[in-house]
């Protein structure tokens, strides 16, 4: 197939799509909005959720029924990939469409009192693209990519409107002093001596306003939010009573500067100390139970409002499982079928679920082991659009709008896909086809190990003496997939 032959079915399924016209046998129900021409588009990020903490992806313990429906509706994607294994860089490869060796933001790097380095402001962003294409966009949870009133600021990188954490540190509390609309402080009083002001909750019920206030028109609704995180607090419900009763105690969870008498209140929240927890394995699965009814709600809202056939739903997870705040992904098998857990470049830090729901346009039931990342998400929608990119030779990512759409003949694979994290002495990965390489603690010169993902997706057996030439191909990668950054240099340059 020759490029204009893929130009013009790609421009006749973005056609089909608009009209609701299904390259499926099921023939489509119309939407109460005629005014929308484009499909909205929702991306739901849940925070240190593991790609096994899902009943859809194999979770045993609890489940996740909306979400599982959500997988029915539409594709799960089994090799779906973050952008790194921390919050920071992974969010800035999702909206920027590049990896971590060319992505502004490539780790955590804090901006005291408040915030982190910021995104640079001429980077070119998937919020700044849909709002130029006549979106109406909205950021609803954790940013951790600019300090209030930055460059890096979520109103000024393509948002128009705000509400939840600016600071990816504050975010360390579901109770926190204050909230953010827009930049403004939106102080929460009742959290200053007790723990009274859930912040899940209320971003969660902004994002369904935002809904409601621009059901007739096109938008982009961006929603991190920052559950299942730690810290392991919840309210005192009956949900909690229900898993603290259903599962073993396991260890409690103290953090010694909430015992601290030099620390007030303030002084621990700008610290961004989690929280005590005597049962975190309950209040770990009363947060995917949360999570779970807040995917539900949403899509409840879009059938509410006759959106739901005109709307794209994404839902996936910034990193791997954490171990912070007593969370204990070991009970949980958190990492699935996997090695590793957040920070780790292993499969477990860094595989995590994807899923996305186009009624009518997606065929429904569909499992796909496509290899795909985060910077493929901005091309993707890029490509529904029929968007020329600006900076397409800059750009990591490649469009699975064949995947989504069941031309899978057609589909552009990647020639590799590269990581790197720049702490524990720095670590980088690369995996090309199904064969895996990880490099720890480069600071100390520590060997490249070389994994079959195929026959080993546990990454157990290293095969680096067996595939000398593969340690050589990965190395070659890792020399030549970054460029130079004087605000997170890397150990890993020039070695």
């Amino acid at each position: 197939m020759n490029v204009l032959q893929h130009r013009l079915i790609k421009v006749a399924l973005y056609i089909l799509a608009l009209y609701g016209i299904s390259s499926c046998a099921t023939p489509h129900k119309k939407t109460a909005n005629k005014n929308i021409k484009q499909p909205n588009i929702i991306y739901i990020l849940a925070d240190d959720a593991g790609w096994g903490d899902f009943s859809c992806y194999g979770q045993e313990k609890f489940t996740t029924p909306n979400i599982d429906a959500l997988a029915e509706s539409g594709i799960r994607f089994t090799d779906h990939y973050a952008g790194s294994s921390v919050c920071a860089p992974s969010r800035s490869t999702l909206l920027t469409g590049m990896h971590t060796g060319h992505t502004p933001i490539r780790g955590n790097k804090e901006v005291l009192p408040e915030g982190q380095v910021p995104i640079p402001a001429d980077t070119y962003s998937l919020p700044k693209m849909l709002k130029k294409e006549g979106y109406v966009t909205g950021m609803f949870g954790k940013w951790g990519l600019g300090y209030p009133q930055s460059e890096g600021a979520p109103n000024a990188q393509g948002f128009d409107e705000f509400y939840g954490y600016n600071c990816q540190r504050l975010a360390h509390t579901y109770y926190p002093l204050y909230l953010r609309h827009n930049g403004t402080k939106v102080p929460l009083p009742k959290n200053t001596d007790g723990h009274m002001t859930y912040t899940h909750d209320m971003i969660h019920e902004q994002a369904l306003s935002f809904i409601d206030q621009n059901k007739d028109k096109p938008f982009f609704l961006y929603l991190p939010y920052t559950i299942p995180h730690a810290e392991m607090v919840v309210p005192q419900d009956s949900l909690f009573q229900m898993y603290k009763e259903k599962y073993p105690q396991g260890k409690p969870y103290v953090n010694k500067a909430n015992h601290d008498p030099n620390l007030s209140h303030e002084d621990r929240f700008y610290k961004g100390a989690y929280g005590d927890q005597e049962y975190p394995r309950a209040a770990f699965a009363t947060m995917m139970h949360y999570l779970d009814n807040s995917v539900g709600d949403v899509m409840a809202k879009l059938k509410e409002h006759g959106l739901d056939d005109n709307t794209i739903v994404i839902f996936s997870s910034d990193n791997g499982p954490h171990k912070e705040g007593g969370a204990d992904p070991y009970y949980f098998q958190s990492f699935g079928p996997f090695k590793g857990v957040k920070r780790d470049l292993y499969e477990g830090g860094i595989r995590v679920p994807m899923i996305v729901s186009w009624p009518n346009t997606i065929a429904k039931n569909q499992v796909s082991d496509h290899p795909s990342a985060f910077w493929d998400v901005l091309p993707t929608v890029a490509d529904i659009l029929d968007v020329e990119l600006p900076n397409k030779n800059d750009i990591d990512g490649i469009s699975f709008l064949p995947t989504l759409v069941g031309e899978k003949d057609n589909q552009v694979k990647h020639d590799y896909l590269y990581w790197e994290f720049h702490e524990k002495g720095g670590r980088r990965a690369v995996r090309m086809g199904n064969w895996k390489a990880v490099q720890y603690n480069l600071k100390k010169g520590k060997k490249i190990e070389i994994y079959d993902l195929s026959n080993d997706p546990s990454e157990s057996k290293n095969l680096a003496k067996q595939k000398p030439e593969l340690v050589k191909k990965a190395q070659e990668i890792f020399n030549t997939a970054r460029t130079t950054s004087a605000t997170f240099p890397f150990h890993g340059e020039n070695m």
